[in-house]
């Protein structure tokens, strides 16, 4: 069974940075797509971004010029920096890896991000 442990939430002012990291139990580049997801109270969980095994991003209007996820192969994990961070980014987030086949789809327990204003 493959894990995804987040890390990097907590509470931040409005204007600050977090950094959020991903390990996953498998390597990185044995799933198709890694992404983060975010949940706030009373909403469906949206992405907020995504990389693929080749290594194309995409991002959520939302958070475009202010977050970046990249990918650290050394220590198998996916990062997202998130910068400019305002009250509307507050929200549980989550690491999904998606490989080859609905089978092969994983969450991880999520990180709570609460940015105060």
């Amino acid at each position: 069974q493959v894990q995804l442990v987040e890390s990097g939430g907590g509470l931040v002012q409005a204007g600050g940075s977090l950094r959020l990291s991903c390990a996953a139990s498998r390597r990185i580049f044995s799933f198709n797509v890694i992404g983060w997801y975010r949940q706030a109270p009373g909403k469906q969980r949206e992405v907020v971004a995504s990389i693929t095994k080749a290594g194309i991003t995409n991002y959520a209007d939302s958070v475009k010029g202010r977050f970046s996820i990249s990918r650290d192969i050394t220590k198998n994990t996916v990062g997202l920096q998130m910068n400019s961070l305002n009250p509307e980014d507050t929200a549980v987030y989550y690491c999904h890896a998606a490989g080859y086949g609905p089978q092969d789809d994983y969450w991880g327990q999520g990180t709570q991000v609460t940015v105060s204003s």
